[in-house]
């Protein structure tokens, strides 16, 4: 089990930072979208209702596991989704929930995204799945995602957007970046007709590679080798 943080003023600031990196990123515009990171005692959420650039280090607020919340601000009305992705995922460190405009063009249709490339290893699995339809701010909606999330760190939500976890909140928004990208990347594809998917032959391969892909030798655990063939270093 990772060690996570407690309530600090730099992880508040992260978190303020990772909300102001979505609007800028694409990935969402106006005050929709939350940000959490978990804490050794609960988690940080950024507020109902509030412009990014209005955001301030008091105006995040601290929710326990009983979903109670300290303070005069109202937490973000996702609140929900955020408690359950970490009781579901206890490696989880950060969520980033965004209505990012491919990935939610795809959850109108109530489409997921299939393994038309092998980057949907990404999310943890062979596929993105996209949750049912529930209303925002619901157990419901909360329920759903963790049905479509399965051992995956992302989904769709049907009719909204999409949600993307991860062990800091670097990785959580950058999975929530790729799950974006594979959405323009799907749709674009579908111009021209379904595309070929992957089968599940090599998306098992695809995986496997995955658990080392982007890590450099020192990162690796006892036992691990890189996921691609390494060229011999020059000394």
């Amino acid at each position: 089990m990772p060690t996570f943080p407690g309530d600090t003023p730099d992880l508040r600031r992260a978190i303020i930072e990772t909300a102001r990196a979505l609007p800028r990123l694409g990935l969402t515009k106006g005050t929709s979208g939350n940000v959490s990171a978990r804490t050794e005692s609960g988690f940080l959420v950024t507020p109902s209702g509030t412009p990014y650039e209005n955001l301030t280090e008091d105006k995040i607020v601290a929710l326990d596991w009983e979903g109670c919340y300290r303070g005069e601000t109202l937490p973000s009305s996702e609140w929900r989704m955020h408690l359950d992705f970490y009781l579901a995922k206890p490696d989880c460190g950060a969520v980033v929930h965004c209505h990012s405009p491919r990935a939610t063009a795809l959850s109108c249709h109530r489409r997921g995204i299939p393994a038309f490339h092998y980057m949907v290893a990404l999310a943890g699995g062979d596929r993105i799945e996209c949750a049912y339809y529930a209303t925002f701010g619901t157990r419901g909606l909360s329920e759903a995602m963790i049905s479509a999330l399965g051992d995956r760190n992302a989904c769709l939500l049907a009719n909204h957007g999409q949600i993307a976890g991860g062990a800091t909140l670097q990785k959580a928004l950058s999975t929530a970046e790729g799950v974006e990208d594979l959405a323009d990347q799907y749709l674009s594809a579908l111009i021209l007709g379904e595309p070929v998917i992957l089968d599940a032959e090599e998306m098992t391969v695809i995986l496997k590679k995955f658990k080392t892909y982007g890590k450099q030798t020192s990162e690796l655990e006892d036992g691990q080798t890189a996921a691609f063939e390494l060229p011999r270093r020059m000394d």
